[in-house]
């Protein structure tokens, strides 16, 4: 066995090199899936509850809000357009029965007293209609209707704001002005405050009402990750919650638990026991094989037969292992070179590494470097080049964020498209090229459990060439 460190310029002139350009598009679209793998948007159970209740709320509210405008428009139309009615009918009464001294003298109490002018209303006047919206229009219309037909409301005449009110007395045509305030309405204006304090209000009970649903909903989903992971301990949900449903899922989901951890451990004391008492017999078998079987071939042969039972022991206990492991940081290239150093003396697998330096993870050492042996020993068994018989295994590390990616690709015959999502189920065997060998089927399955406890993530595809390429997901570990 031998493998070649490549710098990063070397890598790249290599890939531009010896890769078709396929081959170079499907290493890039690996890493980019493994790096996709991370931008997932999903709403959570809050936000959904918090959304839907205020799109409740709000809906209620604007149907209360063009309630009480529909409630108020109509009265405040008629008795804005009664006021302006009745001073327009005093004003014009009382200068038909005044004389020419005391008409002077009422105009200018109007004006000084109550803020409203008469004026002479000229031809040429400009002006522009009381129009500006729906209850402006109202007005004016009311105002027609209690004046006459000619009676004129306006907003401005000849570039001066007010109230402007058209009307005849005796032939001649005046303009009584007064201001806009002197009938503006307040309610609205106060109504639309209440209603954004309580939209404000409801948005708050909206929030407290869907964390109130939400909690419990929450706590249950971390528990039962935590029973996913094997910390049965750490699973445990309050049952003496205040909600008679909540405390019965509780109660139900605990002693749930604590079922699935008895039977966690009578499996382990099981396996452990199975594993003892078999191989007591294959050593006596294989010691009695050394010494009775005079026949060297039969005897390597009938030796080669028991190491390999005494292997597949070996490969379910690791994969029946219990689900608790001790992460800490770990020097990810010191992991892969001491894996490798178990094949360091076979010829039939050459080696290939691009390792980013000083890449810390967050994982459980002894695991860790029992993922790389399976994958290197799976490399070995089933990876091995058609042409030149020799297992030729690329292994490339980088970072992306908070994850540390690992790829390890072998130069064998790869797997049909099918056989891809199974082959980490245990005891699955793909074709006849990869599984000339014999082994237990659960190097794959063991290699995903163990990433999956320690928060990482197995992806296996075949290569545009030929081989199998499996990428790793680690968290990088904090420094």
């Amino acid at each position: 066995m031998s493998w070649n460190k490549a710098s990063p310029s070397d890598t790249a002139a290599a890939e531009l090199t010896n890769q078709a350009p396929l081959e170079t598009m499907s290493a890039a679209l690996e890493w980019g899936a493994v790096q996709g793998m991370t931008f997932q948007f999903r709403l959570s159970l809050f936000w959904r509850t918090f959304f839907l209740i205020a799109i409740l709320l709000f809906g209620s509210i604007l149907a209360w809000l063009q309630t009480l405008r529909a409630l108020e428009f109509e009265p405040r139309a008629t008795q804005t357009a009664q006021q302006i009615a009745s001073l327009v009918n005093l004003s014009r009464a009382g200068l038909v029965h005044a004389d020419a001294i005391a008409r002077t003298s009422l105009l200018k109490t109007m004006t000084d007293q109550e803020g409203v002018r008469i004026v002479p209303r000229e031809p040429t006047d400009r002006y522009d209609p009381f129009d500006d919206d729906t209850l402006s229009k109202r007005i004016s219309a009311e105002l027609r209707q209690r004046l006459g037909p000619s009676t004129i409301v306006a907003d401005s005449v000849n570039s001066k704001r007010g109230l402007w009110v058209g009307f005849d007395i005796d032939g001649d045509n005046y303009w009584m002005l007064t201001d806009h305030a002197r009938f503006k309405q307040t309610a609205s204006e106060t109504w639309l405050v209440w209603l954004i304090s309580a939209a404000i209000l409801s948005l708050a009970g909206a929030a407290l009402l869907a964390r109130l649903i939400n909690r419990p909903l929450k706590e249950l989903s971390f528990a039962a990750s935590r029973v996913r992971e094997g910390d049965f301990v750490a699973s445990q949900l309050d049952e003496h919650a205040s909600t008679n449903e909540i405390r019965q899922v509780n109660i139900g989901f605990n002693r749930m638990a604590q079922r699935l951890a008895k039977i966690e451990q009578d499996r382990a004391i099981m396996l452990a026991g199975i594993s003892h008492d078999l191989r007591t017999p294959l050593a006596r078998l294989r010691l009695e094989t050394e010494m009775s079987v005079s026949d060297t071939d039969a005897r390597e042969h009938m030796a080669a037969d028991i190491e390999q039972l005494d292997a597949i022991i070996d490969k379910f206990l690791d994969y029946a292992r219990p689900d608790h492991v001790k992460l800490e940081p770990v020097n990810l290239n010191e992991v892969i070179h001491n894996c490798l150093y178990a094949f360091k003396d076979r010829p039939d697998m050459h080696f290939n590494l691009d390792l980013t330096e000083n890449t810390l993870v967050q994982a459980d050492e002894v695991e860790l470097g029992r993922v790389f042996s399976n994958l290197f020993e799976n490399a070995r068994r089933y990876g091995k080049s058609a042409d030149f018989g020799v297992s030729i295994v690329d292994i490339a590390t980088r970072t992306r964020g908070k994850w540390a990616l690992i790829r390890v690709r072998d130069s064998g015959p790869g797997v049909e498209p099918g056989h891809l999502a199974n082959l980490t189920k245990p005891f699955f065997r793909g074709d006849s090229a990869r599984t000339a060998a014999t082994g237990a089927g659960l190097g794959l399955s063991i290699v995903e459990k163990t990433l999956q406890r320690m928060g990482g993530k197995l992806t296996l595809a075949n290569r545009s060439s030929s081989g199998l390429s499996a990428r790793i997901q680690l968290l990088i570990a904090k420094s």
